[in-house]
């Protein structure tokens, strides 16, 4: 088991999503960054649909009551096994009573605790991942108590460590691709889109309104499918980016959507970090 004992400001269980509920109105879920989520199952050769934790911004503690094998990934948040220090990207052993911790954040918004196995917690509609009114609950609370799997030995032979790679974290350009509405922006606003934009404060697992306002004349659309990753422009000319936890409709121009990378990228900025679209 894996116990919380401080759940930070905002810590669920995540995997790669609540895939085919759509026409329920059910949102996909899953992990922001599934980017730096895979590489924490790859580490310790888990499946890549095993359930890990997602911390935002750091500050959760966890108290492990048996012995397994982790690796942190992500933002780094100075994480500390005990009184050490761990590295990110790296297996480590934990053993019963070592109690998880993490600090001051060094670079990114989100990080992830992997363990050996996954952690394994019910299932609802084929997916692990928390969601608000879907999931008895849509973040760790104190107390909580996370079943994890028996520790198995891991083959020494396999790589423990993995690369840091800088620029997941550090590049402005968020790759996408011209949305349903895109042909019906301006030559001007085509233009604009390709500016310098800044991530405001209000960002969450839902969407990522940016400051930066795009003159807007368009009509609002009528009612429309939207998925992760879609732009859309409101009438007030600010962008909105949705998340993995957005509706699953909407009826604002759609005129951009980012690849499934872009979405782990964005979601590793914070308010003030600057992005640029990178259209394909």
């Amino acid at each position: 088991m894996m116990k919380v004992l401080h759940p930070g400001i905002y810590t669920s269980v995540q995997d790669k999503g609540r895939f085919g509920f759509a026409k329920m109105g059910i949102p996909l879920a899953g992990s922001l960054d599934a980017f730096s989520a895979a590489i924490g199952n790859t580490l310790l050769m888990n499946h890549k649909s095993d359930a890990l934790i997602e911390v935002t911004f750091g500050l959760a503690k966890f108290e492990f009551t048996s012995d397994t094998f982790i690796s942190i990934t992500g933002a780094d948040f100075c994480p500390k096994l005990n009184d050490d220090f761990l590295e990110m990207e790296t297996v480590y052993e934990v053993k019963n009573g070592a109690i998880l911790s993490f600090g001051k954040r060094n670079y990114g918004a989100r990080t992830y605790i992997a363990v050996q196995g996954g952690i394994q917690s019910t299932a609802v509609l084929k997916s692990k991942s928390f969601s608000n009114q879907i999931t008895s609950k849509f973040r760790l609370e104190k107390g909580d108590l996370l079943p994890i799997m028996p520790q198995k030995e891991l083959d020494n032979r396999k790589v423990f460590k993995m690369e840091f790679f800088k620029e997941h974290f550090i590049s402005k350009e968020i790759e996408c691709f011209p949305g349903p509405e895109f042909d019906l922006l301006t030559d001007v606003q085509k233009e604009q889109l390709l500016e310098t934009f800044t991530v405001s404060e209000d960002n969450n697992r839902v969407g990522y309104r940016l400051h930066e306002v795009l003159e807007n004349e368009l009509e609002p659309i009528l009612t429309s499918a939207v998925l992760p990753g879609t732009v859309q422009l409101t009438p007030s000319g600010k962008l909105i980016i949705l998340m993995r936890d957005c509706q699953v409709t909407g009826g604002y121009p759609r005129i951009l959507q980012l690849s499934d990378y872009a979405i782990s990228r964005l979601s590793q900025k914070v308010a003030g970090d600057k992005v640029m679209f990178d259209l394909v």
